[in-house]
Formats: structure tokens, sequence, C-alpha cells
């Protein structure tokens, strides 16, 4: 009998042992009033697209490692975290998304303390925390982490996993308003000469930027780390000690997000570009981040002032088309815009002021919209609205497949471009119109 006993004991063991490991999650839910078709599930290298039924409801598995995750819907997001194992249901109605957002099943406790969270966090408006002086603005993040770690603390039945990674989110999310509010005080409180006092970012002195696990884990902390090295690279006019600070990091996951932040400095106004093309591909293993700068970079290495300028034939407002051909014997102000686009709008006065200052010169302003055949109506309304002068256009296939708005490697806007006389490049990166050294170039060239 005790050998029988010893059998059975040992065949329990050892199919406990090979039982096989759960590395899934069951993810399900409804969205009243949805505003797309599917949501997505995104984290560090991984993304997960998942369509909704008709009526709104969804059903899928998740092989995802315990961590947070962000669910994106439309224009929405929210960040929730799941493990394997985890049969998380998720409802929401997008007429109030945070507000209506609630989970159930196994891994609900933990985030509906995140929406919890998150909702409350809503109630702080960032334009007028960081806009405040030092001291209001520690008393407001350091009362907000407090506030935090007392929640995380009287909250019940929390996973133990969540709580620790919790603990860490609660300070990188303190951290990171520190390091983001010499900046962002100087824009908001309008003082562009704002200098931190000494004591503020002492927190952050024994910060360690290459830390490949955090990187994955916690937004905040790509915030720090990204913002740290961009502004050094912005800061610094990219010098050898930066880059190769950025070459011995460790971390391969941080250091491919640093190689495509880099790649938006590739332009034709950028000396540095060389630098930075080189240093995307030693430092990045992302075979198509690679390729994709290699031809933006072959694209601004024929973008070089004295060269032809890439061509346009565009619908024009008043009607007809016009082409830059249409446009010789003039020089020619390019202004690449979109009716969605804040920073594009706020250059219009500007823009009005310079064509009404040079009207009747040798020169021509041209506004082309990438505006999607889906705002259509809405470019033509603003341009009557604004009473927006010069020529005003439209790209025959909005950004993404316009060949003029290609050829001039256009990834953000506004951009502005000047042309010579003879349809020639000056500039493929020009001044904007709020810049004084606009017309200081238009001086120079005797315009």
């Amino acid at each position: 009998m005790k050998k029988l006993l010893l059998l059975i004991a040992v065949f329990a063991i050892f199919s406990c042992e090979n039982e096989p490991k759960i590395d899934y999650a069951l993810f399900s839910g409804k969205i009243e009033n949805p505003k797309d078709t599917k949501i997505v599930v995104l984290g560090n290298d991984y993304e997960k697209e998942i369509k909704l039924n008709d009526d709104g409801t969804f059903a899928d598995t998740l092989r995802v490692d315990t961590g947070y995750y962000m669910l994106v819907h439309g224009r929405e997001r929210s960040s929730f975290f799941i493990s394997p194992g985890n049969d998380l249901k998720m409802s929401l109605d997008t007429k109030k998304f945070d507000e209506t957002l609630v989970y159930e099943g196994t891994g609900a406790i933990n985030n509906n303390y995140l929406a919890s969270k998150y909702l409350a966090n809503e109630n702080l408006n960032p334009q007028e925390v960081y806009a405040l002086e030092e001291a209001e603005f520690l008393k407001i993040i350091e009362e907000k982490k407090t506030d935090a770690e007392t929640k995380l603390k009287e909250s019940k039945d929390l996973d133990e996993d969540f709580i620790v990674l919790e603990k860490k989110a609660i300070n990188y999310e303190y951290l990171a308003n520190l390091s983001r509010y010499p900046s962002y005080h100087a824009h908001y409180a309008k003082k562009p000469a704002y200098k931190a006092s000494e004591n503020l970012l002492k927190p952050l002195d024994e910060f360690d930027y290459d830390n490949a696990e955090d990187f994955r884990n916690y937004d905040s902390y790509q915030n720090i780390v990204l913002d740290y090295f961009m502004e050094k690279v912005i800061t610094d006019s990219i010098t050898i000690e930066t880059l190769a600070t950025i070459k011995g990091l460790k971390s391969q996951n941080i250091k491919n997000d640093l190689a495509a932040q880099l790649s938006y400095g590739i332009s034709s106004s950028n000396e540095n570009s060389e630098k930075l093309y080189n240093t995307i591909q030693e430092i990045s293993t992302e075979k198509k981040l690679k390729e994709e700068v290699t031809k933006k970079y072959n694209k601004i290495k024929a973008l070089i002032a004295g060269t032809d300028s890439p061509k346009f034939n565009y619908e024009n407002h008043k009607g007809g088309k016009t082409s830059l051909e249409n446009l010789k014997g003039k020089y020619v102000y390019i202004d690449v815009w979109a009716t969605w686009c804040g920073p594009c709008i706020a250059e219009i006065p500007s823009l009005k002021k310079i064509e009404a200052d040079y009207h009747n010169k040798k020169i021509e302003f041209v506004s082309i919209s990438i505006d999607t055949p889906k705002a259509y109506e809405t470019w033509k309304k603003m341009v009557a609205d604004k009473s927006l002068g010069g020529i005003q256009l439209i790209a025959d296939d909005a950004r993404n497949e316009s060949s003029f708005i290609n050829a001039y490697a256009i990834e953000t806007i506004p951009r502005f471009i000047l042309i010579n006389p003879e349809g020639k490049i000056v500039n493929a990166d020009a001044p904007r119109p709020s810049s004084p050294k606009l017309i200081e170039l238009f001086n120079e060239l005797k315009i």
C-alpha cells in the first residue's frame, strides 16, 4: 500500500510539473457608441488589433507578459494592467469615456483602481499646473504623489506584483513632472529665459537612464529618458560625447526608441543630419526604421540650395490649378499646412502681415493644404472664413501620398520652403513667418 501511495504522489508531482504554463489572457467587453470598428492593444514590442462586433462587443486572446498596456479606441486611450491567466472584461461608453470605464473578472480590481486613478488625474489642468511658480508647483505634485501612495496602500485585494509595479509608477510620474517643469514652465508661463532653481531637479541626480525593464514597463520612465537625451541632442549641437553616451547604452529598447526620435532631426536645414543618420544606423536594430531613414536621408541630400525644386500642380481655391512652373520669375514662399494643425493656424497672422508688407514685390506666397479629401469642404470654408491671402492650394492626395510632400521629406507641419525665380531651392526648411530670421533672409536676397 505504501508503494502504491508513493507512486501516486510521484505521478501527481510529475503531472503538475509538466502541466502547460498559461501564457495568455482573455480580454473581452463591450463599447457603447463606438467611434471605430476596432480597439487596439499596445505595449512595448506588442500590438494587437481586435475587431468589434456590430453591437460593440469584442473578445480575444492576448499573449502578453505581466504589465501595463494601452487600450486605444478612435482618439481615446487608457492604460490597463493584465497578466497571463487573467479573464478580464471591460465596458465603457465613448460619450463619457473615462467616467464609464469599468472592469470585471480576474484582474478587475487592479484595473478599476487604475481607472479611478487616471480619472482623478484628469481634474488637473497641465497648463495651469506647469504655469505655477516652483514652490506652488512642487506643493501640488508632492500632494498628488502622497495621495496616490495613500490610495494604493488603502486599496484592498490588489495583486502583489501590481502593487510593486504601481509603487514605481507613482514615483516615476512624480519625477516625470519634475523633469518636464523647466521647459513646460518656460512655455506656459511665457518665460523663455526661465532657469530652474538649483534644488528643483535634485531628485533626478541619481536617476538611472539605462534600465531596459523600466523603459518597457513605465510610460513616465520612457518620457524622462527620451526627454533627457533629446534635450542634450538639441542643446549641445550633437557633441561627440552625447552621441558616445547614446551609443554606449546597454538597453537596446532605449536605443531603438532614441533612434526613432533622432530620425525627426534629419532635415535639409540641419547641418548635423549626417551625424544623426550614422548614429541611427549604428544604434538601431529596427530594419524598417533604418530603411525609412535611409530613404529620407537620400531625399534631403537632393534638397540642397541651388538644386531644382520638386514640382507641384494643385487645385487653386479660386478655381483651376496652379503649378510651380506658373510662378517662375518670382521667389515662391510655400507654407505647407492643414486645417487641423494648431501651430499652422498660429502662424496665419504673421503670414498675413508678411504678405501685406511684400505685396507687389518679387515674391509669391503659396499655401498648400495637406488636408484629406474628407476635409475638402473644411479647407474651402476656412480659407474663406479667415480671408487667407496669397495663393491657396490643396495637395492632390494629402500628406502621405503627395509626390511634392514626399519629395521634400515633410513629416511635420507647418513647413516652409523658399524657391528662387528660376525654380531652384533657396531653403527647403525656411524660417517661419513669425521668425525675424525670415525677414533677414528676404533682405539678404534683396526681395
